[in-house]
């Protein structure tokens, strides 16, 4: 009960926080110029959510990791516990860190009036959910090295992060973006194929850092093929290897296939199956992109497989 409120808890708190600085950092590619004023209500309102879901379900997770360190959910009502694990270890020191950083962003969304941001609050916005997505990384494995090695690993672990959460939360906005467009085409509020574009270059840098990270990350959690294959961490790790490739062929896709033939059809006729076709990819990459992220928290519970 313990080890799946866990794994739940984990897993809603990485959604959460994937979503933030996905759709935070979205409009500082995406647009050549401004964001459009209804697209900046929309986008508000998913960072608010998105801020709230991440302080509560920060909380869910804090509970859960008391009742697994103790051995039993009673035990979170113990003072003497919850001091003992908030001052005494690495995970409870991040866990105070990363609160108050959620709770400055989530009180930022909230009292920010709809609408009337700036770029350089935007800019803000971003750089706060960057070092909350960024700070998971001091949760995880990383910090069973010591040293140089340990500071490698969680540096690694953190552009890992940074680049899921630019991938896989910006596909929330693009697929608003998408409905828009497929609802107003004689009249989008943006020129789509452009955003599908800018996206796009930002998702060879995404994939170019994940494939890079993961690797090395893989090697300090695994160590060999024997461990990878032989061990449930290493499977696990497979099947979420197979995810990412199954979501990047989808993206690889869209863009050179898709997006070019919705672009012709635009010039020609109404692009409507093209565009049909690209907005069913784009849901195709979000569930990939949530199979990912439950496998995450999963592996972030067990033994890694180095040694084994």
């Amino acid at each position: 009960m313990v080890d799946l409120g866990l794994v739940v808890a984990r897993l809603l708190h990485y959604a959460a926080v994937t979503l933030l600085a996905g759709v935070a950092v979205f409009p500082l590619y995406a647009y050549a110029v401004a964001e459009p004023k209804e697209l900046s209500h929309r986008r508000h309102a998913v960072l608010l959510a998105a801020a709230i879901g991440t302080v509560l379900s920060g909380l869910l997770w804090f509970v859960f990791a008391v009742a697994n360190m103790s051995g039993t959910l009673a035990d979170v009502a113990d003072k003497e516990v919850l001091w003992t694990v908030l001052s005494e270890t690495t995970f409870g020191g991040v866990w105070m860190a990363r609160m108050l950083l959620a709770v400055v962003i989530a009180s930022v969304m909230a009292n920010r009036p709809l609408g009337a941001g700036t770029a350089g609050r935007d800019v803000a916005a971003a750089c706060l959910a960057a070092a909350l997505m960024a700070s998971l990384a001091g949760t995880g494995h990383a910090q069973i090295e010591e040293g140089w090695l340990s500071v490698a690993h969680v540096a690694l672990d953190a552009m890992h992060l940074l680049a899921a959460g630019g991938w896989l939360g910006g596909l929330f906005p693009l697929g608003f973006i998408l409905l828009d467009y497929s609802t107003r085409a004689d009249a989008p509020i943006v020129d789509v194929d452009r955003i599908l574009l800018r996206f796009s270059s930002m998702g060879y840098v995404a994939v170019v850092t994940l494939i890079v990270s993961g690797l090395v990350n893989s090697w300090f959690m695994v160590g060999s093929v024997s461990s990878l294959l032989n061990t449930s961490y290493g499977q696990i790790l497979l099947a979420k290897l197979a995810l990412f490739a199954a979501m990047l062929a989808l993206a690889v896709a869209n863009r050179f296939w898709l997006v070019p033939r919705m672009i012709e059809a635009r010039n020609s006729a109404q692009p409507s199956f093209w565009l049909g076709r690209l907005r069913y990819h784009v849901l195709g990459e979000q569930f990939l992109g949530l199979m990912i992220l439950l496998a995450v928290p999963v592996l972030g519970t067990m033994r890694p497989a180095v040694g084994q």
